[in-house]
């Protein structure tokens, strides 16, 4: 068979299993087609199409995110197959291996490639360059992957397909996988091992760090008076928040989560104040300043989740990391946990039995978090005309059920959700802000009710992020899968110009604001549109699409200079000109140089 119809072959027959449950690891495969694959890969599917699920999307870069979205919400027991023609059809998908890298979410990509022969030199599309004759637009790829090769003849096809799938299911290792597979290479055969083409069982463990490091780290959790959990993605990827939650009860430890572990336990649990950082909330916050020892599970301690190394402030503050990835369970002069996040808390609970921190210190983080409480209600029912974007997240927050799922991932909207989106389940809050990109929020949401067909799905998406990447609303259309969406029209980019204006720059790059029909737009994509003038119209208009059976778009206007969410007590650092003329930017300097003095390296 040819080389495309071994790897399609393969790709189907690949199984995950952790807990002793296994499912099919792909769902099927994203792509559009040109000359770099239609012959080779297209032909493979069209042959067989049982094999794997096809959905043809709208832009490479669109359907990466979508296949993130998917991993996502199956805990990166899952991934979908993205491939695409040569030239700008491969490139376009480079900004969605970044993302997926980033939040080390699997995903495999088959960009087609240039003549392996180099017979017809130069193809369509081909990038040349007088200092290498290997090079193509491909390998754009390299730094963005967690592995790469370019498949350069048909039995090669069988280690590089071996060597993917074991990074694409590694807790550790898990990102972007990019296979490049010229065109002339697709099409040609060999023959093909009944092996490789058998079922194949990969199994994720659930590996326990040293014994050693696990009593060191319950000794030092023994000897702290204020310690924090923060919790990040690997808490949700490991499916550990029963774990967390019954260490916490157990220990009245409180847990802080970042953007990817936000959801590790119910916003309403005692111990969960709620996220911390930068966009953290004010009890998480207070809490953070003055702990003296930080358990940080599943995360890798962006800036935003540090504050820009202010959030932990107390002299002499220690950490305890639990990472499957060595790399960010050193991170801190911490001590490094390296294993899975639900065994490792389970050993720990065993090891810290009997242990609980002071009654005092267990109250003030209840009385804060209670406090905190009424300040989003205090938040979602603020009345405004415009609405205010806190209001807007509240009516979506009440039109949710408690297993339905937020999407979003840019703008002003991920700092707002991460302080007052009332999360119930594990799974209910999807942000994508590892890389934060500007048109993920359509492209994640589809991929999301592709992996939770169960669950509604409301995606929130600001009108700069819309009108980048709009085009997987056509997708979801076509292939039925329902989305709601909330399209917050502030007429310009919110997000970067009150950071503008807080720099001094008085909201440079913005623009003046542009009249958009958005919700016309919208419509014409094949969703139906409905425009919110107000709060009690924006909630009308979300119980109606929980009745509808296709896409629907809502778009209501905010006000892009309104004051927003406040900070509390947080920072990030974003560097200002340390010599101008304008008057502005000297008054933010000062007050950038005074934040800075709280920045702190752990050693």
């Amino acid at each position: 068979m040819t080389a495309a119809q071994a790897l399609l072959r393969f790709l189907a027959a690949q199984v995950v299993e952790r807990d002793g449950v296994r499912r099919r690891f792909f769902g099927g495969c994203f792509g559009i087609f040109g000359h770099g694959n239609v012959a080779g890969i297209g032909q493979a599917l069209h042959e067989r199409p049982d094999l794997l699920r096809f959905v043809p999307a709208r832009n490479e870069q669109g359907m990466v995110h979508a296949a993130v979205g998917y991993a996502r919400q199956l805990n990166r027991l899952g991934a979908w197959v993205c491939t695409s023609s040569i030239g700008p059809g491969a490139t376009n998908m480079v900004t969605g291996a970044a993302l997926a890298t980033v939040n080390r979410l699997p995903v495999l990509l088959l960009p087609g490639d240039v003549f392996a022969s180099r017979l017809p030199d130069p193809v369509l599309q081909q990038l040349e360059s007088g200092a290498r004759g290997d090079v193509s637009a491909n390998d754009c790829f390299i730094p963005v992957s967690r592995y790469f090769d370019r498949i350069e003849r048909p039995e090669q096809v069988v280690p590089a397909a071996l060597a993917a799938m074991r990074v694409l299911t590694s807790p550790a290792e898990t990102g972007a996988v990019t296979l490049a597979f010229p065109q002339d290479v697709q099409v040609e055969a060999f023959d093909v091992p009944e092996e490789f083409l058998a079922e194949r069982v990969w199994r994720v463990p659930r590996q326990l760090p040293d014994a050693a490091a696990l009593a060191a780290a319950a000794e030092a959790i023994r000897a702290a008076r204020r310690p924090l959990i923060v919790a990040g993605g690997g808490t949700i990827y490991s499916e550990a928040s029963e774990a967390l939650r019954r260490l916490c009860e157990q220990t009245g430890i409180p847990v802080g989560e970042t953007q990817a572990g936000k959801g590790s336990l119910p916003y309403d649990h005692p111990s969960c104040l709620g996220a911390v950082g930068a966009t953290g909330t004010l009890a998480a916050n207070r809490v953070a300043a003055d702990v003296d020892l930080v358990i940080g599970v599943g995360t890798r301690y962006g800036d935003f989740t540090t504050a820009s190394k202010t959030a932990f402030r107390a002299e002499g503050v220690r950490f305890v990391n639990v990472n499957v990835a060595e790399h960010d369970a050193a991170k801190h002069a911490g001590i490094a946990l390296v294993g899975d996040a639900r065994a490792t808390l389970e050993r720990l609970a065993e090891l810290l039995a009997g242990h609980a921190v002071d009654d005092g210190y267990r109250a003030e983080c209840a009385r804060l978090a209670a406090d905190w409480d009424r300040e989003v209600a205090r938040l979602y029912a603020l009345d405004r005309d415009p609405p205010a974007q806190s209001a807007v997240i509240g009516a979506v927050n009440d039109a949710a059920g408690p297993a339905d799922v937020v999407v979003c991932a840019a703008g002003s909207m991920p700092g707002d959700l991460h302080k007052l989106w009332r999360t119930r389940d594990p799974k209910g809050y999807h942000v994508e802000y590892g890389y934060s990109c500007m048109g993920y929020e359509i492209a994640g949401g589809l991929g999301a009710k592709l992996a939770a067909p169960g669950r509604e799905v409301f995606v929130l998406v600001g009108d700069g992020s819309y009108l980048m990447l709009p085009g997987e609303l056509v997708t979801a259309v076509q292939e039925g899968v329902k989305l709601t969406i909330v399209l917050v029209d502030n007429r310009g980019y919110a997000s970067i110009g009150a950071l503008s204006r807080s720099l001094g720059t008085e909201g440079l790059g913005t623009g003046q604001p542009v009249e958009v029909d958005l919700a016309a737009n919208a419509e014409s994509l094949g969703a139906r549109a409905v425009r919110a003038e107000t709060v009690e119209q924006l909630r009308a208009a979300l119980r109606q699409a929980k009745e509808d059976a296709g896409t629907t778009v809502i778009v209501v206007r905010t006000d892009r200079e309104a004051e927003g969410v406040p900070a509390y007590e947080s920072w990030w650092d974003v560097p200002v000109a340390e010599v101008s003329e304008t008057a502005s930017v000297r008054s933010a300097r000062e007050a950038y140089e005074l934040a800075r003095t709280a920045e702190r390296r752990f050693l």
